[in-house]
């Protein structure tokens, strides 16, 4: 399509955008483009959560896991290429909605997943994500050529993994699981190939931010799954002072969280191809611990209000500190390591290490997990009180 046909048309020039372009913010598109995976890691936590107290802990760790690679690497991608060539023209409005689609089709197949693993629903959503973006790149490899031959090899590269899932589908359930980690790694590896030949021009400051409110986005959908677990309990008149406490601490454990992850400005950390990967990879543990928060404290209800009987305490406990204690280990590692002092980083591994602990003893596991998380924030708080005052000497 010629450059005046595009224009009669009302389609722009996909070309780069500048990644050093000031006061660069997250797009209605973008935010609109949130809610919809928000639906989809629900639905995958409460699946979580079921699995959990049904008995079959195990199995449900890993198909959330699963489930959440795909909500994850779907999310991550759009991201990454919104900052590098957002139009915000009908036909990239167009092509981002149909992603959503496919969001929804994932959602929708993400309980028949990890409750009975049954994947084609769950697939063909995200492969009709994947095929979107790769309607994206042919535009840009079409619109740019300094961004040509990169486009192209993510555009290839996508479709040929899409290949691998849908023939993964005609594969018995166990060739199925174990089918999933390598085309895992495919995905993994196709931006590592194709930004080897140009780096994209990536926002570094604006993906800081898109993953700043993706976090808060899961922190509020934990506070209200958390929220309406708890009203139903106390509804029902279940154990009211444990109930309450249970909530305040399921508060302080969202502040806590935002508390650490947003003690800083992490826009520096993206702007190398070597940093800007670690970082991005390394959220997918960031997200999914942050998603499974709620499910930890609705077991953690559940254990309270006596409603499953095959449900132990210690299984209880384990639900509730891994996210938190997999969440703080990830943000010290990739986000605060190099702002901490080596005493402030002793600390704040100590108090991970004592929230993985406190899982031995479940009846201080949510007074334990809370504390050790509190101490946590004092110290980074010190930290940047510190960094603040010497900055300003």
């Amino acid at each position: 399509m010629s450059t005046a046909t595009a224009r009669r048309f009302g389609v722009q020039r996909m070309a780069g955008r500048d990644p050093h372009e000031p006061h660069r913010v997250a797009s209605p598109l973008e935010l609109f483009f949130d809610l919809v995976f928000v639906i989809a890691v629900s639905q995958a936590s409460q699946s979580l959560h079921h699995g959990i107290v049904d008995g079959h802990a195990a199995t449900a760790v890993t198909g959330y896991a699963m489930v959440f690679f795909a909500i994850w690497w779907a999310w991550m991608n759009f991201t990454w290429f919104a900052s590098a060539f957002d139009t915000d023209d009908w036909l990239y409005r167009v092509t981002t909605i149909l992603q959503m689609g496919g969001v929804l089709v994932l959602a929708a197949g993400a309980q028949a997943a990890l409750a009975d693993g049954e994947w084609a629903a769950v697939t063909w959503g995200y492969v009709i994500m994947r095929l979107a973006m790769v309607i994206q790149w042919c535009r840009a490899a079409a619109s740019d050529p300094r961004q040509r031959t990169v486009a192209l090899r993510y555009a290839v590269g996508i479709s040929c993994v899409q290949l691998v899932w849908v023939a993964r589908l005609a594969l018995p359930g166990d060739a199925q699981f174990w089918s999933f980690w390598p085309a895992m790694l495919l995905e993994l590896l196709v931006p590592v190939w194709a930004e080897r030949s140009r780096r994209t021009p990536w926002h570094p400051h604006h993906i800081a931010e898109r993953y700043s409110l993706f976090v808060l986005i899961l922190l509020g959908e934990s506070l209200l799954a958390s929220a309406n677990a708890v009203i139903g309990a106390l509804h029902a008149g279940t154990h009211g002072a444990g109930i309450v406490g249970l909530a305040v601490a399921g508060l302080l454990l969202a502040a806590g969280i935002w508390w650490l992850y947003f003690s800083d400005d992490h826009g520096e950390r993206l702007t190398g191809v070597r940093t800007g990967f670690g970082v991005g990879y390394a959220h997918y543990f960031i997200f999914a611990a942050v998603g499974a928060l709620s499910a930890g404290i609705e077991v953690e209800l559940d254990l309270m209000s006596g409603e499953v009987e095959q449900l132990s305490g210690s299984a209880a406990s384990f639900a509730l500190a891994v996210p938190v204690f997999v969440f703080m280990v990830t943000v010290w590692a990739v986000l605060l390591r190099h702002k901490l002092s080596s005493p402030a980083s002793a600390v704040f591994l100590a108090c991970a290490l004592a929230v993985l602990a406190s899982a031995a003893l479940p009846v201080v596991t949510v007074l334990g997990t809370t504390a050790c998380v509190v101490i946590a924030v004092a110290t980074v708080e010190i930290g940047r009180a510190r960094r603040t005052g010497a900055a300003a000497m």
